[in-house]
C-alpha cells in the first residue's frame, strides 16, 4: 500500500462529533441554533468540546463565528456552574461523556432561568431563595466559639447528604412545578431548610425557616413528581427532605392553631 493510500484510509477512519448548540446573542435577542463538528478524541466531554470550539470558533459551514459562551469552573461536578440541557436532559457538561451521548449532541441553556448569552443563564433566583429561607447557621460575633455541639452519627450522615447541594439548578429545570404559572422556589430550598434546621445551632432559627417554606411559593406548590431526585447530579434525597419538611410544616401549623 502506497503512503498516499494509507493516508486516505486513515482519513476515512477519522471520527467526528457533531454538536447542535442553541445560541442567543443577548438576553433580549431571539435564540437560534448553530452546528459545529469536531474531530473525535477519547474521553471527550461536552465541556472539553465547548473549550475546543472556544479556541477555534468555526462552525460546520466553515464560518468564523463568535465563541460559544457558557459557565464552568471546577470541571469535576462540584461547583454546579456548567449546568445545561444536553440531549433533552438537564445535567453537568463536565461529566457528560461524548461516548455516552447520542449524536448529533444537542446542547441548550436551561429554560427555567433567564439566558444571559448562549448557554450562560442567570441563577440569581436560587440565591435569593437561599436568603429567603435563611440557609445559613448564624453565629454571635466573629470571635472563636470553640467546637460545635456533638450530634448522633445518623444525623451527621443525613446532613452530609443534604450538604452536597451545589445550587446547580438542575432540580428546578427538571421540576414541572417550576414554571411561569407557579411561584414554587424549587426542591433544593426545601432540602437546605432541612439541612440547617437539623443543625444544633441552626435549629435556633427553625421556626423562621419553616414559616418561609409555608409562605407563597413554598411546599404547597410541590406536586411530588419526583423528577428532582432522579435528575440531581449529586444524588441528594430531595423527596425525603420534602416529606420531612411537610411533616414539620404540619406540626408547626397544628401547634400554631392550638395556641390561638
Amino acid at each position: 500500500m502506497s503512503e498516499q493510500t494509507a493516508q486516505q484510509e486513515t482519513q476515512k477512519e477519522k471520527r467526528t462529533v457533531k454538536f447542535i448548540i442553541t445560541r442567543q446573542d443577548s438576553p433580549e435577542s431571539e435564540p437560534y441554533t448553530e452546528e459545529f463538528e469536531l474531530e473525535y478524541r477519547p474521553n471527550m466531554t461536552v465541556n472539553s468540546s465547548l473549550m475546543e470550539i472556544q479556541r477555534n470558533p468555526v462552525n460546520a459551514k466553515g464560518e468564523k463565528v463568535a465563541p460559544v459562551c457558557w459557565e464552568a469552573n471546577c470541571l469535576e461536578e462540584v461547583c454546579g456552574a456548567c449546568s445545561m440541557v444536553i440531549n433533552g436532559t438537564p445535567r453537568q457538561a463536565c461529566t457528560a461523556l461524548v461516548d455516552n451521548l447520542e449524536q448529533p449532541i444537542r446542547v441548550e441553556p436551561m429554560k427555567t432561568f433567564p439566558v444571559m448569552r448562549d448557554l450562560a443563564v442567570n441563577r440569581e433566583r436560587m440565591f435569593n431563595t437561599l436568603k429567603r429561607v435563611k440557609a445559613w447557621v448564624p453565629i454571635d460575633g466573629t470571635y472563636d466559639l470553640g467546637p460545635g455541639p456533638r450530634m448522633p452519627e445518623v444525623d451527621r450522615q443525613w446532613r452530609y447528604e443534604l450538604s452536597k447541594c451545589m445550587t446547580c439548578g438542575v432540580c428546578l429545570e427538571a421540576c414541572p412545578n417550576v414554571n411561569d404559572r407557579s411561584d414554587f422556589f424549587g426542591p433544593f430550598a426545601v432540602a437546605q431548610v432541612d439541612l440547617f434546621n437539623s443543625h444544633p445551632t441552626g435549629a435556633m432559627n427553625k421556626q423562621e425557616r419553616v414559616e418561609a417554606l409555608l409562605d407563597e411559593g413554598g411546599l404547597q406548590e410541590c406536586g411530588n413528581s419526583q423528577n428532582c431526585v432522579q435528575a440531581c447530579p449529586k444524588g441528594i434525597p430531595l423527596t425525603t427532605a420534602i416529606a420531612r419538611m411537610n411533616r414539620e410544616g404540619t406540626k408547626y401549623l397544628f401547634k400554631k392553631w392550638l395556641s390561638v
